[in-house]
């Protein structure tokens, strides 16, 4: 039945995400018709593409849905370690990726030339940061924007392999062995500043920088480009 009396646009979009949201937990993208959505969400087709413009878009919208309400389901509280911050959300991230292959295929499995999918972004921005509060304490051994791509890379790439790999035979061991590699890869067990070089300091100076009121926003982004230059350099790799 069309939406009514009291029902607000609100209300209609939540229930348009929530029958996308079961649709392709059961069956995947292809389950995920204009039809099989006006039906379980009991609105017409006409709603669906004013509220959302398209199927991809209604895609988009309800992986998005998904991720954030799994993601408000945990403990977000950060920790005193912020590398151990990020090894919770790494496994975080795999964690949602089995508990919804299906939202997590579109997520990552449908790649865009050029930009992330809306959910991949978000999710982008959570490892972002934690890695902000590993550069602001002197621990990342390269730059943040290094981290975080290597980071995704290897999270996507892992959980996407979980995922493809049929229940009985998948090992998790996989996901910790290649999380704490990353890990040893772009932070350091202690501050990385003293007698790393110019590079360690960049990055840690570059994380600092957006809370210093010393500068005008013009210098900020100066000084910022060329602490990024910095950090690019090899010598962030040394201890």
């Amino acid at each position: 039945m069309e939406e009514g009396g009291q029902s607000t646009a609100v209300d209609t979009r939540a229930r348009i995400l929530d029958a996308a949201i079961a649709l392709l937990d059961r069956g995947g993208r292809d389950a995920v018709t204009t039809r099989a959505v006006g039906v379980a969400a009991g609105v017409q087709a006409p709603t669906i593409y004013r509220l959302f413009g398209d199927k991809n878009a209604l895609l988009d919208a309800a992986v998005m849905a998904g991720f954030m309400r799994f993601r408000d389901q945990q403990d977000r509280t950060p920790g005193d370690d912020p590398v151990d911050d990020l090894r919770r959300g790494w496994n975080f991230h795999v964690r949602f990726g089995l508990t919804h292959p299906h939202l997590y295929a579109l997520m990552y499995g449908d790649p865009r030339v050029g930009r992330l999918s809306p959910a991949a972004a978000a999710a982008a921005d959570v490892a972002a940061g934690h890695l902000r509060r590993i550069a602001e304490g002197g621990r990342l051994r390269v730059t943040e924007r290094q981290a975080l791509d290597l980071v995704h890379a290897t999270g996507s790439g892992i959980t996407l392999t979980l995922i493809a790999q049929p229940a009985e035979r998948r090992d998790l061991g996989l996901s910790d062995l290649a999380r704490e590699a990353i890990i040893a890869a772009v932070t350091t067990d202690g501050p990385a500043v003293a007698g790393a070089g110019p590079a360690a300091a960049a990055v840690h100076l570059r994380a600092a920088l957006d809370h210093s009121s010393a500068l005008s926003p013009n210098e900020r982004g100066l000084l910022g480009d060329w602490l990024e230059r910095i950090a690019s350099t090899t010598d962030a790799a040394a201890e």
